[in-house]
């Protein structure tokens, strides 16, 4: 939806009076971003996601963890994390994506 709405947005009369955000990839909204049409949008970042599925993996079949509420867990240069309701693990808040930082990403 994002890289939809910033197509359209960055050939309207309504650019840079409209601010636009959401989830979307960097290669997708790249040009956006660097033209101006969108200033940050947010996206969990893949590689991490993937490095603290591993790592719950890891916990769970070690016997670390158990996946139940409350438990604490090492996730290398992640941090640690604690089991939520009904065993799920959050990552935290998505990754910022801005032009700043647009061009060290590549999926």
């Amino acid at each position: 939806g994002i890289k939809a709405a910033a197509q359209y947005l960055s050939g309207s009369k309504y650019k840079g009076k409209v601010k636009l955000t959401g989830l979307g990839t960097p290669n997708d909204m790249r040009a956006y971003v660097k033209n101006g049409t969108v200033e940050a949008f947010e996206l969990w970042d893949p590689a991490k996601l993937g490095a603290l599925a591993a790592h719950t993996a890891v916990a769970l079949e070690s016997g670390r963890i158990t996946g139940r509420e409350g438990e604490k867990f090492d996730a290398g240069d992640l941090g640690e994390f604690t089991v939520g309701k009904d065993g799920v693990v959050s990552l935290s808040a998505p990754t910022v994506f801005d032009k700043k930082n647009i061009d060290d990403f590549d999926f």
